[in-house]
Formats: structure tokens, C-alpha cells, sequence
């Protein structure tokens, strides 16, 4: 299987996961913790994992990964190797309901590491 744009791809993933690797690695440098960091490893292999046998599921109509779990992995720190799978196995690209959520997923990764980083975590407390 062979991605389209790989170049273009591989920037915007390297940007959208910047905030968060940053992030992870200041926290836990600062002593604090090595979970975040370890998280979106771990995770992120789980998302891979799991999306490469709900395609292979889909393929043979055979029981599939419920939606919900899949959110659920991306939102627990796993949506960059979700993002990943998504691409080299076509899977879960054209489900627009499924895609804004996905990205909804995202952003929020995107917003919680930003305010990390340059608002001290102002944003998020005052919510």
C-alpha cells in the first residue's frame, strides 16, 4: 500500500505531535512523570494494532472493532499511531462523523499541551 503525499503527511504529523512530545518530555524531565511520554508510545502501538485488525476484520466481514473503542484508545494518547494507521491502511479515512471526531480528538491533545506549555495550564483550570 503505498500513502499519497507521503512528504506533506509526515510534515503535519511531525507538527501534531510536537506540542505533545515537547510536552511529555518537559514533564518529565521536571522529575514529574514519564507516563505522558511512555502513553503515547504505548497507546499509540495499541491504536496501530487495532486499527490494522479492524481493516483486516472489514476485509473477511468478520466481528469489528466498536468505534468507540477506537475513540477511546485515540483519546487516551493513541491518535498519533491511529493517524498513522490510518494512512498506510486506508482505514477509517472516509467516515466523515468518524474523521471529525477523530480530529475533535486531536485538537484537544493539541489545545491540553499548548496550554501546558506556554499558559502554564491557565486555560484548562479556568474551565
Amino acid at each position: 500500500m503505498t500513502i499519497q503525499h507521503p512528504r506533506l503527511k509526515a510534515l503535519i504529523f511531525v507538527l501534531l505531535c510536537a506540542a505533545p512530545l515537547v510536552g511529555a518530555v518537559l514533564v518529565w524531565q521536571r522529575g514529574e512523570t514519564l507516563i505522558p511520554l511512555a502513553a503515547y508510545g504505548v497507546v499509540s502501538l495499541v491504536a496501530f494494532f487495532l486499527y490494522w485488525s479492524d481493516k483486516r476484520k472489514a476485509r473477511t466481514d468478520s466481528w469489528r472493532t466498536p468505534e468507540n473503542i477506537l475513540h477511546a484508545v485515540e483519546l487516551a494518547g493513541g491518535w498519533p499511531g491511529a493517524l498513522i494507521a490510518q494512512q498506510v491502511f486506508r482505514h477509517k479515512t472516509r467516515k466523515v462523523s468518524y474523521q471529525v471526531l477523530f480530529w475533535v480528538i486531536v485538537l484537544l491533545h493539541q489545545v491540553f499541551w499548548l496550554d501546558q506549555l506556554f499558559l502554564g495550564g491557565t486555560l484548562l483550570s479556568v474551565l
